[in-house]
């Protein structure tokens, strides 16, 4: 069932739910999904508070939730301000999100959620409108709320004598690997979102095509197709995480194309929550026995 709400300040909002689980949409600015949670129960998504529910102006903000971005990021191509509002198109459990174009790059976002057998489906489409052919690859980030848990599985090799590498792992100027944020374990990554610590970032070739995040017993799983052979952005990385003293971001990329004038390219996130989850984040056999069974259930 989709209803038109206020949330956050926000007048225009959309909330799509099936009565166990919800998502709430601006369109007063955007697109952005605000909210993720189970009915009733807190948001899984985060963001910053002096920012809710502002509109118009000339800055990018953070706002918080879900967005749509194109990468490799760029200065400022990037932060092209997304503070108008959305056109909204509801069809059944379908709420498509059309902002206006993004005028300094040719790039048309469009983000579309579908409620689909008890999880949430959501497909976003860059499409250029411009005059010449660019390089870029759809980028879906998730702020996550304060203390959240980012998981990432490091590849496992199939034969312990293979002589080729398996992974990429990329580290940004200001990723310190001695951070205690970081648990670098043999089956999987985490890092732990500290309100005292600032920046911190890694990508990896994720290539079983899932992440997921903990935060007080309820976790968020992000499913997405990996291509194999193909090129993927900054050396490589499906899934990259991001962490400051205010967020977590957990984000999934698709593959670097080409993109001509009039051609569209899509990435495709199928989003799952689970609650009443034990599981010591730092420990790779709590994270294993806690995520297997839930990992099966998305299958």
């Amino acid at each position: 069932m989709i209803e038109r709400v206020e949330y956050a300040g926000w007048p225009n909002c959309y909330r799509l739910s099936d009565g166990r689980i919800e998502i709430v949409a601006t369109s007063d600015v955007g697109p952005r999904i605000v909210r993720l949670s189970f009915v009733g129960d807190r948001n899984l998504f985060g963001g910053l508070e002096e920012e809710m529910g502002l509109t118009g102006g000339d800055e990018w903000r953070l706002y918080g939730g879900h967005r749509l971005w194109h990468s490799p990021e760029a200065m400022p191509r990037s932060y092209y301000p997304d503070n108008e509002p959305v056109d909204v198109k509801t069809e059944g459990d379908v709420l498509t999100l059309t902002p206006p174009l993004e005028r300094t790059t040719g790039i048309q976002k469009i983000m579309r959620v579908a409620l689909v057998s008890g999880h949430f489906e959501v497909t976003h489409t860059l499409r250029n409108e411009g005059l010449w052919t660019i390089q870029l690859a759809p980028w879906a980030l998730s702020v996550m709320a304060l203390r959240s848990v980012a998981i990432v599985p490091q590849p496992q090799a199939p034969d312990p004598t293979a002589l080729l590498p398996n992974r990429s792992i990329t580290l940004w100027p200001y990723t310190d690997m001695a951070d205690p944020r970081w648990h670098w374990g043999t089956k999987f990554v985490t890092l732990c979102q500290d309100p005292s610590r600032g920046p911190t970032k890694f990508g990896i070739s994720a290539t079983d095509g899932w992440c997921a995040c903990w935060n007080d017993g309820q976790v968020f799983i992000k499913r997405f197709e990996y291509q194999p052979g193909a090129a993927y952005p900054d050396n490589g990385c499906t899934v990259e995480c991001y962490a400051n003293e205010r967020f977590l971001e957990l984000e999934t990329l698709g593959p670097l194309v080409w993109l001509e004038p009039g051609a569209s390219v899509t990435h495709v996130e199928r989003w799952y929550i689970f609650s009443d989850v034990e599981c010591e984040v730092t420990d790779e056999a709590s994270i294993e026995a806690a995520l297997t069974p839930l990992l099966e259930q998305t299958k």
